[in-house]
């Protein structure tokens, strides 16, 4: 196995006796015997210099090359892996929350520090903004299952950025001193509790089944069936609704604040959370072609 730069297609290294049922996986490892600096996670190996990177399970003796296989490797970067960065990113909303719930000195001035709102909602958008980061960080240590272990260190900056700002966001004008509450009193806040508590079972049960369909260590995919719990059953209309919650969670809690930063959050999630839906809805129908042909993406009927 010869593998070349993916840029200059100079020769890297010469892997000799590479047995004809080796995985790209343990080609990987022999390459980085050779380049201790590049390990594993931080590889890609291509058939084609602008093609697309191998998968670690597939084996050299089904790939289309000679006796001699060439491949090239491209350098993806300092890597960090997902369990790692959903920690990260969902443990700074949560604190971030909590510096202008409690009117930090440096946040509104030193005459509104530490006072508390005279409104009842305000505590109860903090108790269900609280309330969403925990569950996905228990999510993220006890039911997640990634199917790629790492991301490019760099892109967590980004994904930081995006989580952690639009926290200090919301959390700034929910928890202002001037802030006013839903027009509709108690009935709008009581609806949107209700709608929010149902879409974070719902968003949970879905995590939860879809961690179920894989094996721990299984990078096998399958087609996903509503269970006997009833909040799975929207499966049997949208491909991705794990999405569909989290964005009906977003709408009741900008129902909830009646705010203009969380319907825009919202708004931005929706768009985020369909594009990957569309994503995921056309890698099913590319791999199963006995698909359920009735879902869409991320709504019902319509998208």
């Amino acid at each position: 196995v010869e593998i070349l730069d993916w840029k200059t297609k100079k020769q890297l290294c010469f892997l000799d006796k590479v047995e004809p049922n080796a995985t790209i996986r343990e080609i990987r490892l022999m390459f980085h015997k050779f380049y201790p600096q590049w390990y594993p996670a931080r590889q890609s190996i291509k058939l084609d210099p602008k093609g697309k990177s191998l998968k670690d399970e597939e084996i050299l003796q089904h790939l289309p090359v000679g006796t001699t296989a060439t491949f090239y490797f491209k350098d993806l970067g300092p890597q960090i892996g997902w369990t790692m960065v959903f920690l990260i990113e969902y443990t700074g909303p949560l604190f971030i929350y909590f510096l202008f719930y409690f009117r930090m000195p440096f946040v509104y001035g030193l005459d509104e520090s530490f006072t508390s709102s005279p409104h009842p909602v305000v505590n109860l958008a903090c108790i269900c903004h609280s309330f969403h980061y925990i569950k996905r960080l228990i999510e993220t240590v006890f039911v997640h299952r990634f199917s790629h272990g790492t991301m490019p260190l760099r892109n967590i900056v980004k994904n930081c950025l995006y989580y952690w700002g639009f926290a200090a966001w919301l959390a700034y004008y929910i928890n202002h001193p001037l802030y006013t509450p839903p027009s509709y009193g108690k009935k709008q806040i009581n609806f949107a509790v209700v709608m929010f508590l149902l879409c974070e079972a719902g968003n949970f049960s879905i995590h939860v089944a879809l961690s179920d369909l894989r094996r721990k260590g299984s990078k096998i995919r399958k087609i996903p069936y509503p269970t006997k719990n009833p909040f799975t059953w929207l499966f049997f209309f949208v491909s991705c609704p794990n999405y569909t919650y989290e964005v009906g969670t977003w709408i009741s809690f900008t129902i909830m604040t009646q705010c203009v930063p969380v319907g825009l959050f919202t708004f931005l999630c929706f768009i985020q959370m369909t594009i990957w839906a569309k994503d995921k809805h056309c890698t099913y129908l590319r791999e199963f072609k006995d698909y359920p042909s009735l879902r869409m993406p991320i709504i019902p009927f319509l998208l």
